[in-house]
């Protein structure tokens, strides 16, 4: 079928009348035969093209099907699918409210769920020690077949020991020189193999955010996986890793909680940003979403059960410049109340954001 396809894409193409194409990167020769018989028929949902990489960075679709076309990105499931509810936290938010948590998840619950994460197939295994395999076999699947399907990478070796550098960086600021540095290849090297495995879903750049008013700003990208289960594996964190030491749960679950964020804001119809926001005196807010009318909500996450004031410190500095614009501050933290800190600011308990 392969063969195929990429023998005589038109050919193809044209006995089709309803198809799924799988994994469509693996023949972009398709992609203008599609185009083709989709000008000639102008029929809604003819194709149903699904693939594990962002064909969007693939040039023969922005030279062909960029404005013909729909796209859905089906990340790992979210928490809310996974226990069955329908979220409104981030829609309250920007209207200044809070919603009421859901089920209390806290403890040692909490940290099986993050360990946990969205993949169906992670979901479907209770061993921890099934799930961390079946994580590192697909992480070498991806490395070993995908990333040929969409770029030419000279030293394919190199990607499995990046995954592993990166994973040590989920959660800060990217320094491309310093990751490189550690694999003998220069920074733009290391921002290209970054790049690819964006395309493949495993790992974001959390672009930062500023206004001109605020000054001292850190303009560099964090870096975060979309997916806390596979961040774990790649960091050999288990349950009774993190009983130990703590400390090594705070930046997976801020993984946790940035890519819970940024599914629910793909859910909506209004268009949302992710960001994040430090400045030079080290303060930060690890979650900023904007809509398109500039409204903002602040996220900062904590692993610890207690809250205190100087937690909003940063969120008070962005209240301070954009007044109203701020629409809601709020700090996630492992407990179980709704304690308000302030004007449109509270501590809330994780599990608001499935509720």
């Amino acid at each position: 079928m392969l063969e195929a396809a990429r023998s005589d894409p038109a050919g193809f193409v044209r006995g089709f009348d309803l198809v799924t194409i799988d994994e469509v990167q693996r023949a972009p020769e398709l992609l203008r035969a599609i185009k083709g018989s989709v000008d000639s028929d102008r029929r809604a949902g003819r194709f149903l093209l699904t693939g594990s990489a962002n064909i969007l960075t693939l040039p023969q679709v922005s030279e062909s099907l960029a404005r013909c076309m729909e796209i859905l990105s089906l990340m790992p499931l979210s928490r809310a699918e996974i226990v069955g509810r329908k979220p409104s936290f981030l829609k309250a938010a920007f209207t200044g409210k809070l919603v009421k948590p859901g089920p209390t998840m806290i403890g040692d619950e909490l940290v099986h769920a993050v360990l946990v994460g969205g993949y169906p197939e992670m979901l479907r295994r209770e061993n921890p020690r099934r799930r961390q395999t079946w994580a590192r076999d697909y992480v070498k699947a991806i490395v070993q077949r995908d990333v040929r399907d969409i770029a030419e990478v000279e030293k394919l070796d190199q990607l499995p020991r990046l995954l592993q550098i990166l994973a040590h960086h989920s959660g800060q600021l990217t320094n491309f020189t310093q990751i490189g540095g550690q694999l003998g290849i220069d920074d733009k090297t290391t921002r290209k193999y970054t790049g690819i495995l964006e395309q493949l879903f495993i790992v974001h750049r959390l672009s930062p955010w500023f206004r001109n008013q605020l000054k001292r700003l850190i303009k560099t990208p964090k870096l975060h996986f979309l997916d806390s289960g596979l961040l774990a594996a790649l960091l050999g964190l288990t349950a009774e890793r993190i009983a130990k030491d703590r400390s090594s749960f705070g930046a997976l679950l801020e993984t946790f909680v940035f890519s819970e964020v940024m599914k629910q804001a793909a859910w909506l119809d209004d268009s949302y940003t992710l960001h994040h926001y430090r400045d030079k005196d080290q303060d930060e807010v690890d979650i900023i979403i904007e809509d398109e009318r500039g409204g903002l909500v602040g996220l900062e996450v904590k692993a610890s059960a207690t809250v205190n004031a100087n937690d909003f410190k940063a969120i008070r500095k962005i209240l301070d410049i954009c007044g109203d614009d701020l629409k809601l501050g709020v700090v996630l933290y492992d407990g179980t109340k709704v304690v308000p800190f302030g004007d449109r600011l509270f501590a809330a308990p994780m599990s608001c954001l499935w509720s």
